[in-house]
C-alpha cells in the first residue's frame, strides 16, 4: 500500500478514492447545505479528496479509531480549511452578521430573556420581513473565526490559552472539551428558545438536511435557513459576552 518513501501508492490511492468518493460527496453536500449558494460543491469535494488522501497516508490501524471515522474528520477539516483560506463571505455581509449579534445581545439585555424575531428586528431598525431575509443571506456565514476571540493588546487570546497544552495531562482537544468554553456553550444552548434547540439538535446531532428538518418542524427549507442563522447568531452573541 505504501512506497519505500512512506507515501501511499497509486493503486491504493485509486482504491481509496473509488471506495470513499461517496463519503466525500455526502459530507460536501451536507456542509454546502449550511453555506451561502455562492459556495461551489465541487470545490468542497476537491478539498475533501485531498483530505481523504491525507487520511490514507496518516492512518495507523490498531489505534482504536476506524478508518472511516478518522477519514471523516480529515475530510471535514480539509473542506473547512478551504473555506477559511478563501473567506467566501463578502465584508458587508460579515458586518451585517455582527450587527445581528449586537442587536440580539441588546434585545436580550433589554428583555431579560432570549428575544423574539420581531424584537431583534426592532433593535436592528428593520421590518420583520427584511430581518428574516437577512437571516437567510447570513446562512453559513457564522463560522467561528480566530479573530472573534482576540485578547486585549499584550495578552493571550482565549483560544491561545486553551490550545497550548504545555505540561498538561490532556491534549488540546481534551482541554477544550473540559474548558469553560464548553460550559459556556452548553449554557448558551440551554438558554435558546426550545425551537432553536430542536433545530440545532436535528442539524448537528441527527445530521439531517434542510428538507428533512423542515418536514419534522413543518416549515419550509428557507424558514429552516432563517431559524438556523438566528440560532447561530444567538450562540455567537452569548459566547462573545461570556468570553
Amino acid at each position: 500500500m505504501y512506497t519505500s518513501q512512506g507515501k501511499i501508492d497509486k493503486a491504493a490511492q485509486s482504491d481509496l478514492l473509488t471506495h470513499y468518493a461517496p463519503l466525500v460527496r455526502r459530507l460536501a453536500l451536507r456542509l454546502a447545505a449550511r453555506l451561502p449558494a455562492s459556495v461551489e460543491v465541487d470545490d468542497l469535494i476537491q478539498a475533501g479528496i485531498l483530505g481523504l488522501l491525507d487520511a490514507g497516508s496518516r492512518y495507523q490501524d490498531g489505534h482504536g479509531a476506524k478508518f472511516e471515522t478518522f477519514a471523516t474528520q480529515r475530510i471535514r477539516g480539509a473542506m473547512l480549511d478551504e473555506l477559511r483560506a478563501h473567506d467566501w463571505v463578502p465584508r458587508g455581509l460579515r458586518q451585517s452578521g455582527r450587527k445581528v449579534e449586537e442587536a440580539i445581545r441588546a434585545a436580550s439585555q433589554k428583555q431579560g430573556r432570549a428575544p423574539t424575531e420581531p424584537e431583534v428586528a426592532e433593535a436592528l431598525g428593520l421590518p420583520l420581513e427584511a430581518y428574516q431575509a437577512l437571516l437567510q443571506e447570513l446562512q453559513g456565514c457564522q463560522l467561528v473565526y480566530y479573530e472573534d476571540f482576540e485578547a486585549a493588546e499584550g495578552g493571550n487570546s482565549f483560544l491561545d490559552d486553551h490550545a497550548a497544552d504545555g505540561e498538561a495531562r490532556f491534549g488540546p482537544l481534551e482541554q477544550l472539551v473540559e474548558s469553560r468554553l464548553r460550559r459556556q456553550l452548553v449554557a448558551a444552548i440551554e438558554a435558546l428558545p426550545e425551537r432553536d434547540r430542536l433545530l440545532l439538535s436535528l442539524c448537528y446531532e441527527q445530521e439531517l438536511n434542510l428538507r428533512e428538518i423542515g418536514a419534522i418542524m413543518e416549515i419550509s427549507q428557507s424558514r429552516v435557513c432563517q431559524l438556523h442563522g438566528q440560532a447561530i447568531s444567538r450562540l455567537r452573541a452569548s459566547l462573545r459576552d461570556a468570553l
